[in-house]
């Protein structure tokens, strides 16, 4: 059976496989997210100058707020301009946890020993 892309609200969903894949500003976003190096983090607003759309922060929290892959694209490591760690999808406890534990993770793989 052909796959079939269905557009949905700026992603794409293939109706063979049930999965929904990012397009147009939801794709850049994702892609600038997946770029976010481990143990550290970006503002909802450095995310959305990086996407050439410096007035959306607003927009990016939104579109991270529905990431359908949040373990693969890293969307807890966008956090509010005031360093506070704002919301995630699996929870503000897990997003801070996640957060903790990819700093250490960070020291220990890329130190220089």
């Amino acid at each position: 059976m052909k796959k079939r892309p269905i557009k949905i609200k700026n992603q794409k969903h293939f109706a063979s496989t049930g999965q929904f894949l990012p397009a147009g500003f939801a794709l850049q976003v994702y892609r600038t997210v997946l770029k976010i190096p481990l143990g550290q983090v970006r503002s909802y607003g450095w995310v959305a100058k990086k996407c050439q759309r410096p007035g959306a922060a607003r927009a990016v929290g939104q579109i991270l707020k529905r990431n359908p892959y949040p373990l693969i694209i890293p969307c807890h490591r966008v956090i509010k301009s005031d360093q506070s760690p704002g919301g995630y999808n699996l929870g503000r406890r897990q997003k801070k946890s996640l957060l903790s534990l990819e700093k250490e993770l960070a020291k220990c793989l890329l130190s220089k020993k």
